[in-house]
């Protein structure tokens, strides 16, 4: 039962693409990756290889939880498919693999070259990055059940994502139940220790967010009321330039169907698979992968804020501070 399914050779590329959301092309890479982490341990004549276990584990991530489809269509056992997954999963999702293709803006050329794409879209200044967070539904874990439930009264994972100009994730926190606020994800996250641990210049580089958040000097976000021609225009800009983190987060879970249904998983399995799924995305990036044939790549409006949540740090001296470098900004610029 080895090289089962060889057969993608003489398949269409386009169908390959629409079938695993990697082409050709990225599932060879995939293989030489992956390949001293996951090779079978033993030659017996139904191991499953390198290849095997990439596409089984490619085309769950795609079409969402339907593991007995996936048995079927590539010839091997439902547990077999959820082992081989845990695997896949787990090796893409390892902090090395993880740390080589999701990687914050740490140089000054790079850096640059984000903001220059940045202003490119609606003259928006000094912007690195825009942030946002997104859902993913869980079923119903057996240990603290009632904190998974989010506002909209699912059980979820909040999913902290920022995105640079490209589409590419250069930053993904996946351990939150879905009743944490995303303001409080944000000031646990590493990007916090990166613009308040003197990481990087004050005032130079910015975040852009929505009204969930908290203003701050290097993470701006909308006036909830604007009076000024210029707060109005700050808006605009605003509004047009953190679009690219609803394509981003919608490109990411219309490529990966598992993102868009109920993982059926434990909610430390489910991380991995965003995770997985975010590794996978920047390769199809940095590959030039095209998307798989859809609608729109747009996010499903799954929107965690509240317009009224950023004025709930209004005392806090910090929040002070980025309202009035907002206001400098708005005066300056706009």
């Amino acid at each position: 039962m080895t090289n089962r399914l060889t057969s993608i050779d003489t398949m269409p590329n386009l169908e390959v693409l629409n079938r695993y959301r990697l082409d050709k092309g990225g599932i060879r890479y995939l293989e030489q990756l992956l390949y001293n982490k996951i090779q079978p341990l033993a030659r017996r004549n139904n191991s499953l290889s390198v290849r095997d276990k990439i596409l089984v584990t490619l085309r769950y991530l795609a079409t969402g939880p339907i593991q007995l489809n996936d048995a079927d269509i590539h010839g091997v056992s439902q547990p077999t498919v959820s082992r081989v997954v845990t695997e896949v999963v787990s090796a893409l999702s390892s902090p090395d693999i993880v740390g080589q293709f999701i990687k914050f803006p740490c140089t000054r050329e790079e850096l640059i070259k984000n903001q220059q794409e940045f202003y490119g879209i609606a003259k928006f200044p000094k912007v690195v990055g825009v942030i946002d967070g997104t859902h993913i539904r869980i079923q119903a874990p057996a240990n603290n059940e009632e904190l998974y439930v989010n506002r909209k009264g699912f059980h979820s994972l909040n999913v902290q994502l920022a995105f640079d100009p490209f589409d590419q994730i250069i930053d993904v926190v996946c351990k939150w139940p879905g009743s944490v606020h995303d303001s409080r994800i944000l000031q646990q996250s590493g990007l916090t220790t990166v613009f308040e641990g003197g990481h990087m210049p004050v005032g130079q580089y910015h975040l852009l967010g929505d009204s969930g958040y908290p203003c701050k000097k290097w993470l701006l976000t909308p006036f909830i009321n604007p009076q000024t021609s210029g707060e109005i225009g700050y808006n605009r800009s605003h509004k047009i330039t953190r679009a690219k983190v609803e394509r981003g987060i919608g490109q990411l879970k219309r490529r990966f169907g598992v993102l868009h249904r109920e993982v059926s998983l434990k909610p430390e399995k489910v991380c991995k698979v965003v995770l997985a799924c975010a590794v996978l995305h920047n390769i199809c990036k940095r590959l030039n992968i095209q998307m798989p044939l859809q609608d729109d790549d747009d996010d499903d409006n799954d929107d965690n804020s509240n317009a009224q949540d950023n004025t709930i740090n209004g005392n806090n001296a910090a929040f002070q501070n980025g309202l009035r470098f907002r206001d400098h900004i708005v005066q300056t610029y706009f």
